[in-house]
């Protein structure tokens, strides 16, 4: 009976079913260097598994040989010692060499799963921002894990379950032609043809059903994860059910799927055993025949049965082989894709480092476009001198941190030409121009760690003391110590256990410690309250003297002293000028600067009414 064990298999698109298979046929390819790297452990491998098959096909011979010794006709009176010790020593050396083939092979199975699984991490790194936006974590995930676990598989069958089964075929075959007349081999080489056809073809149209069973599991893992990740979301608008719902109409899906692949292994399984149960039938038959005519003995019959078990139980394997080689196909291949994923953006041949101790940055004529239909930037020209500070106001999705994207180089520009120094930053070595700048988001994102390893990410071979003063440059440290585990608090998911000013600060310590030699500050102030903003603020300013420093704000009054003001509307800079200049223009910039300060002395009289409120209650 063919195993139920089954391999999950993701689900490729659907392209025309050839080109599918030369696709998932390719994966092979690209495992095999990784078995020759350690060639000599393959060979030794493969020599344990040659030996072990031999040792399998000698049980029955010598079993033979010690029934006919036992048998009263032929008047052996003396126990056969001696083939009943060398069938002990074939069965423990047929678990040995099994037991050692698998034994050395394991590095270089595990080898080139850990190999493959950095190139495609590394590379899923190296894809543009525009690849990650659009992803779906929890269905990537899902092929990542199901690629690595079917390198495993696929190194291990093909090589111990297949050759294995070639061999030992082969050995049998050989045995039954020496020993037995034709109609013995015409009819376990008739079953052996039936059986793998019929495994072959039964295969092929699971394999159909299996891929859509995982693509449902894949779809269901998304839902969960993107529910989980969207916790607090979910929590406030009370949709606990709403997502248990779509949740389960996924696994319903699923449940379907996976019911009919279930049934399609038993359709399987009873084909399989019934061919041989027919072959083996016939070929008992043909040995007892033998008997009675006395041309085979009792020793022959229990030969043909032990040769017969031995064939058809990996013959019953090679079924279960077939599906699960198929399936780490179909899982590597979809892992594999990831790697085919056009880099957006790549260093150009020959691209150099970014030179000079300071910097300066220089946008020329700069369009972009996120999306053909809708262009973001146009014609956007302006120059930050190295230790300058300039900053960029506007209106929400006047694309103001689209210039922070870019300059990250995160997209290539659609036009014009983005300078550091006087060099275009696609002919700098971008981990050059990403190492040379550091950046406190407005939204920022924290790893599932501690506070302490949060901030040293900036730059992780800093010591402790750089950490520390780090953080209290950005007034958190007297935060973080108050803490029961103080620098090793661990921050939750995504930075959940801390509130928005706190992330804001940790962001702040990061970016400090990186010490770059362009900063920019998108938003960098907006999760505080305005005492802390004030304090940090000052030191945002002392951060920023003698950095390159980009800032972009809402609140007018945190880029006074900028020595250049950028006003952008609709993606273009409609002003420039300092602070001072774009009041006496009286023009945007006027309008937002008496907004503010009209919406501030608002808030400011709401505080003061609650602290009289406050008072007369008392």
């Amino acid at each position: 009976m063919a195993s139920h064990q089954q391999s999950a298999a993701v689900p490729a698109p659907a392209p025309a079913a050839a080109a599918t298979r030369r696709n998932e046929w390719r994966t092979v390819a690209m495992v095999l260097p990784y078995l020759w790297e350690y060639r000599g452990r393959v060979l030794l491998a493969l020599a344990f598994l040659v030996t072990a098959k031999l040792a399998n096909v000698g049980v029955p011979l010598v079993l033979k040989e010690v029934i006919d010794a036992l048998d009263l006709r032929q008047a052996a009176l003396v126990l056969p010692l001696a083939w009943l010790v060398a069938y002990g020593a074939l069965r423990l050396s047929n678990t040995l060499f099994a037991e050692l083939r698998d034994l050395v092979f394991v590095r270089v199975t595990q080898r080139a799963i850990r190999r493959i699984a950095l190139t495609v991490f590394r590379h899923l790194h190296s894809l543009s921002l525009r690849f990650h936006l659009d992803r779906q974590t929890g269905g990537m995930t899902r092929d990542i894990e199901r690629g690595t676990r079917g390198i495993g598989t696929l190194m291990s069958y093909m090589l111990f379950s297949i050759i294995p089964v070639i061999l030992e075929f082969s050995l049998v075959a050989a045995v039954l032609l020496t020993k037995f007349d034709w109609r013995f081999t015409a009819i376990t080489f008739t079953a052996v043809g039936i059986y793998m056809g019929f495994t072959f073809f039964i295969t092929e149209w699971r394999i159909e059903i299996r891929r859509r069973a995982n693509d449902l599991d894949s779809k269901a893992n998304t839902r969960a994860i993107d529910s989980l990740l969207n916790y607090e979301t979910v929590k406030y608008f009370n949709n606990e059910e709403y997502e248990a719902r779509r949740y389960d109409e996924n696994l319903q899906s699923y449940e379907t799927a996976a019911v009919r692949n279930e049934a399609s292994l038993g359709i399987l399984n009873i084909g399989q055993s019934c061919i041989i149960a027919i072959a083996v039938t016939l070929l008992m038959i043909l040995a007892a025949q033998g008997v009675v005519a006395q041309t085979l003995t009792l020793g022959d019959l229990v030969l043909i049965n032990g040769l017969l078990v031995q064939l058809y139980i990996p013959l019953n394997f090679l079924g279960m082989v077939y599906r699960e080689i198929k399936q780490s196909l179909i899982d590597m291949d979809r892992m594999f894709r990831l790697l085919t994923q056009h880099r957006e953006v790549e260093d150009r041949p020959g691209a150099l480092p970014l030179a000079g101790a300071s910097a300066t940055v220089r946008f020329e004529h700069v369009d972009f476009n996120y999306d053909p239909k809708r262009q973001i930037l146009f014609d956007v020209s302006f120059e930050i001198p190295a230790g300058a500070k300039l900053a960029v106001v506007g209106h929400s999705g006047s694309g103001k941190s689209t210039l922070a994207r870019l300059l990250y180089r995160f997209y290539d520009v659609g036009g014009g030409h983005i300078r550091i120094n006087g060099a275009d930053i696609r002919d700098l070595q971008q981990s050059s121009v990403r190492g040379a700048i550091g950046i406190v988001p407005q939204d920022t994102v924290l790893f599932n760690d501690t506070i302490y390893y949060n901030i040293q990410y900036g730059r992780p071979d800093a010591t402790h003391e750089e950490v520390i003063a780090a953080a209290q440059t950005a007034h958190i440290h007297e935060f973080v110590v108050s803490l029961p585990d103080g620098y090793e608090a661990r921050v939750g998911e995504r930075g959940l256990k801390l509130s928005g000013g706190e992330k804001q600060r940790v962001a702040i310590a990061r970016a400090i410690l990186k010490n770059p030699r362009i900063m920019i500050f998108d938003e960098a102030t907006s999760a505080l309250d305005s005492a802390t903003e004030q304090a940090i603020q000052a030191e945002l300013t002392r951060i920023a003297q003698g950095h390159t420093t980009l800032v972009i704000a809402h609140r007018l009054s945190t880029v006074m002293d900028a020595d250049q003001i950028l006003v952008m509307d609709g993606g273009r800079i409609v002003e420039r000028g300092t602070h001072r200049e774009l009041l006496e223009r009286g023009s945007a910039y006027a309008e937002m600067w008496a907004l503010q300060q009209q919406e501030e002395e608002a808030g400011r009289g709401g505080t003061q009414i609650k602290r009289e409120l406050a008072v007369a209650v008392r």
